[in-house]
């Protein structure tokens, strides 16, 4: 089974020895699952979230700028496999050609997918196996509300 998920934040991972790495962390069938990202990931998930443009077209904006010119969208993201330690994830997407609609199926990072799907406003979807694999508790996390430094997440 699929759930819907949404975004929570992008933060920093604090855990007992100090911070660590940048996280994203989502919501999805009331469970958290953090998924750790690279930095320049996060940042480009803060944008999009905020809506701030950066001053020239990040990797994301460009590959959802390309889509929508070859006639294509993105209709969803599935972040759908976890093996491992790493997450796996698809972006399903539609293209119109002469009256036909053609759907594919693209493999990408589970942060890549995060990233545009914040762009497009499409579906972010999270697998059952996934939840139950990562998925933690809301209370296991302290937000930025209840930390001393903004956008910070005990892990």
């Amino acid at each position: 089974m699929e759930h819907e998920a949404t975004v929570e934040g992008v933060g920093i991972g604090v855990g007992d020895e100090g911070s660590g790495a940048p996280v994203v962390l989502l919501r999805a069938r009331d469970e958290v699952v953090p998924i750790f990202v690279s930095t320049d990931q996060a940042q480009s998930m803060q944008l999009a979230i905020d809506g701030e443009p950066f001053e020239r077209p990040l990797t994301h904006d460009l590959m959802v700028e390309m889509v929508a010119e070859f006639g294509a969208a993105i209709d969803r993201v599935r972040i759908d496999d976890l093996a491992d330690g790493t997450f796996y994830a698809k972006i399903d997407t539609e293209q119109y050609l002469d009256d036909r609609r053609k759907e594919m199926v693209f493999d990408a990072r589970p942060s890549d997918g995060i990233a545009i799907s914040l762009r497009v406003d499409c579906p972010l979807i999270v697998s059952d196996e996934v939840v139950d694999a990562a998925g933690r508790s809301p209370e296991e996390f302290q937000t930025e509300e209840e930390q001393d430094d903004e956008n910070d997440f005990k892990l």
